[in-house]
């Protein structure tokens, strides 16, 4: 054990990714004395970011989402320098490209329209908007209260065509939630849309990574272990690899691990992210491009530099595409799909990375309730992680903070207790 890892701490959290930094944040602010241990050489958890040749290469394509309420809590917004897209999607229809946006604002419904007969029909246009308000309009404890089913079933209740459903609903929410079939919850999809309705998608200028970074920056340095792998778990005590024992009153495990016997480990869904830089940007705006042509191969692609020109070099257009499931196509295969979609020719493109996450996003299929799962599991344990809330950024905020809430309450009354005594 490292010298600087104390022996002896309130709580120990185990896992240093979005949900264990926002609980330490919390366990910081109610005075707790706590360490954070990561196995990784850094903190962050999925949300990374790597420089490879001047360009910024997000560990898959990720956003952040204004809209998100545990997310603006925690952290200085204006101070990520955020780099917004484009709100709506594009569509790619056989020659076509048609723009469609999912947002409340006044006149976006007439402007989409006109597209309703290269894509499902008008009435699907208008039961789309009238779904997308109820989303948003709606409090979450109502939309949570609602009968719960698929995200696939929830879109056909609605109304919505087969087609529009193909053509747009799939290819868009596989990327978001990394599930083609849309086995996910209704109670998921109508937090997922309900974000994207009130809020505006970005990346940090300086990358996906500034955001673990802004959410630990509050904490002392001293407290954040890293490339500390812990070996074993039990009430009162975390036994690191190396040998060393750090003596607890709670233990928190923010990950997705086998150290919680009985606790079974979250399915986890897929996803592969290409990149690809050219001289020349095969879309001039930051705006996600969807295949409506049911290819079922590319899930989304988006000239990402065309929102943060900080993800490349001058002179140069980054592209990301993401592609759902457990297997990656080759690389010409996907370029090739790209230049269908973009419409443009693909041959001076080249391939920067292929970055596969094949445990990118944990399934949440029905029943999930109020999304919100235990985190107690007694005997001075705890679990956190965007497996216990819903499948994104802020599930994995929520989580954590939601986690040591409970440990805050549980020592505290545990103090009461002794007190008594």
């Amino acid at each position: 054990m490292p010298d600087s890892t104390p022996a002896s701490v309130d709580v120990v959290v185990v896992g240093g990714g979005l949900a264990g930094l926002a609980a330490a944040r919390r366990l910081h602010r109610a005075g707790l004395d706590w360490v954070l241990l990561e196995s990784a050489d850094r903190l962050g958890g999925r949300v990374a970011t790597d420089l490879v040749d001047g360009y910024r290469l997000d560990r898959g394509f990720q956003v952040l989402n204004t809209a998100y309420p545990r997310l603006a809590a925690l952290v200085d917004l204006a101070a990520l320098d955020l780099r917004f897209f484009t709100p709506g999607v594009l569509v790619r229809r056989g020659p076509d490209l048609i723009r469609l946006a999912a947002s409340l604002r006044p006149g976006v419904l007439g402007a989409s329209l006109g597209a309703a007969s290269r894509l499902g029909t008008r009435l699907d246009l208008v039961r789309f908007a009238a779904l997308v308000a109820r989303y948003a309009s709606l409090p979450p404890a109502r939309l949570l209260d609602a009968p719960e089913t698929t995200a696939e079933v929830a879109l056909h209740q609605a109304g919505l065509s087969h087609a529009f459903v193909e053509e747009l609903a799939r290819p868009f929410l596989s990327g978001v939630l990394a599930d083609r079939s849309l086995e996910t919850s209704s109670h998921v999809l109508a937090m997922i849309v309900r974000s994207f309705a009130r809020g505006r998608i970005a990346v940090p200028a300086a990358g996906m990574a500034a955001l673990p970074e802004a959410v630990a920056a509050p904490l002392p340095a001293e407290r954040l272990h890293t490339s500390a792998r812990v070996g074993a778990v039990a009430p009162g005590s975390v036994s690191l690899v190396d040998g060393g024992v750090v003596r607890c009153r709670a233990v928190l495990v923010a990950a997705v691990t086998p150290l919680l016997p009985g606790v079974p480990e979250p399915r986890m869904h897929g996803l592969t992210t290409y990149y690809h830089t050219s001289p020349v940007p095969p879309l001039a705006e930051p705006t996600l491009l969807l295949d409506g042509d049911r290819r079922e191969l590319v899930a989304n692609t988006v000239v990402v530099s065309a929102a943060a020109p900080s993800y490349a070099p001058p002179g140069q257009a980054l592209i990301a595409t993401s592609v759902v499931g457990p297997s990656a196509p080759p690389e010409p295969v996907v370029r090739t799909e790209l230049g269908r979609l973009y419409g443009v020719p693909v041959t001076q493109w080249s391939h920067l990375e292929t970055v596969a996450i094949p445990a990118a996003l944990p399934a949440a299929p029905p029943p999930q309730g109020r999304l919100r799962r235990p985190v107690s599991l007694g005997d001075g344990l705890f679990t956190a992680g965007d497996h216990r809330d819903s499948p994104s950024i802020q599930g994995a905020l929520a989580s954590g903070w939601r986690a040591a809430g409970a440990i805050v309450r549980s020592l505290r009354a545990e103090g009461a207790r002794s007190a008594e005594r």
